[in-house]
């Protein structure tokens, strides 16, 4: 085995984790004695890029289950939770290459020994394995069959690159299957983001003016849990279809540079770079605290407030405070990174059941389907959507009606009417 993690005694606790992951993901566990018995990815080579938790694990297991032979790598260099890589290298025999705080060199040096692995299937959580296969290693790329990408933020450079014809196999786009964003992304995120924050501040919610900067699906959870735990909330957007949406689920609307003045909380879920810019940051209140719970780090403009600051001052751990020229105080959580991930544990294994679950069968689609499949972005079959969510809810000891012979026929028929 190859690896690269910070240090294998901390395995038994990396365990434990893996295995309470492990008991809250039913849909991954069915799936999972599925692939024991079929053995799908015999002989499949796997590279991952995700963020490397104890709900990524157990996506790790289940593919190593159905066969295949995995790398994994971090998504995000806060995100890596070291007890869980030790024990993924340790107890499953999973090749792991992630320390958390690892520098930018050494994150892609991670991705660059994941790819030594010659993958016939990627798997991706923002995008950066892709694109530096694309970019670094191309003709290596020509080899793969597909690959899978969990983000929006990826899914969006995907596209893009599809668009300018540079793509060089197809990408599933998991994020853009229902029973991932309805829930991971709506829920998960606003669970979690919560979540980072509070451990990150301690601070009460309730009461404060709290702004979220997005209102995709993201944006939603957050602004929904805020809401719930007594926050007025504020959302800011740029398009006039999820603005308008945003005021119909009773929430103020603002630009940004209203509601920098207002604002107690930040948090950015938008996908794209300064949204929360210097000049921002300028009239914001005295205390005012910064947080993003988009894919990247370039949602607020970490580097120009650290130009601007006269004072930077860790004050409690994910929390570093900002002195302006003006005596004024801002506080930036977990450096402007995922603050979900880095002051906190992620999405919960409820949630990242459907998500990973998708994955999984994702990478199952992409070995029987390559020799149909186009070297563009796709989405993944309905009834796998279906079957997900059946099974989901068949582990939370529900049941739904079906549709009567005469129903069906009547939905798929023009004939009555009046």
């Amino acid at each position: 085995m190859e690896y690269r993690i910070k240090d294998v005694a901390v395995k038994d606790s990396g365990k434990r984790k893996i295995e309470w992951a492990l008991e809250h993901m039913p849909v991954l566990s069915i799936l999972r004695e599925r692939f024991a018995k079929e053995r799908p990815f015999d002989g499949l080579r796997i590279s991952a890029c995700l963020h490397v938790t104890p709900e990524t694990a157990a996506l790790m297991i289940t593919l190593k289950t159905g066969g295949a032979m995995v790398r994994l790598s971090a998504s995000n260099p806060l995100s890596t939770k070291d007890d869980v890589a030790a024990s993924l290298v340790s107890d499953y025999g999973i090749e792991v290459f992630a320390i958390h705080g690892d520098s930018p060199e050494e994150y892609y040096g991670n991705i660059k020994k994941a790819l030594e692995l010659e993958p016939h299937i990627t798997l991706d959580d923002g995008g950066d394995l892709t694109a530096y296969l694309h970019s670094k290693l191309p003709d290596l790329a020509e080899k793969v069959w597909g690959g899978t990408e969990e983000t929006t933020t990826g899914v969006i450079r995907f596209r893009a690159m599809e668009k300018d014809g540079v793509l060089k196999y197809p990408i599933i786009a998991v994020n853009d299957s229902k029973t991932k964003y309805l829930f991971d992304n709506r829920y998960g995120t606003g669970q979690s983001t919560m979540d980072g924050i509070l451990r990150a501040t301690n601070l009460l919610i309730a009461g404060s003016v709290f702004v979220v900067a997005g209102y995709g699906w993201c944006g939603r959870g957050v602004a929904m849990r805020a809401r719930g735990m007594g926050a007025r909330v504020v959302v800011t957007e740029v398009d006039p279809v999820r603005a308008l949406e945003a005021v119909m689920d009773g929430f103020e609307v603002m630009k940004m540079e209203e509601a920098a003045k207002i604002g107690d909380f930040f948090v950015t879920v938008t996908g794209d770079k300064n949204v929360i810019s210097v000049e921002h940051i300028k009239s914001m209140k005295d205390g005012a605290i910064l947080a993003n719970s988009g894919h990247f780090d370039v949602e607020i403009d970490v580097s120009g407030l650290r130009k601007m600051a006269v004072k930077e001052e860790d004050v409690r751990p994910n929390v570093k405070k900002y002195q302006l020229p003006d005596g004024k105080k801002i506080y930036l959580l977990a450096e402007g990174r995922l603050v979900n991930l880095a002051a906190a544990e992620g999405h919960p294994p409820t949630v990242m059941d459907m998500s990973f679950s998708n994955q999984a069968l994702a990478v199952k689609f992409i070995k029987e389907n390559r020799n149909k499949l186009e070297k563009k972005v796709y989405t993944l079959p309905d009834e796998i959507d279906r079957e997900i969510a059946l099974l989901k809810l068949k582990s939370m000891n529900i049941e739904i009606d079906e549709l009567t012979e005469e129903q069906r026929k009547y939905l798929s028929s023009w004939q009555e009417g009046t």
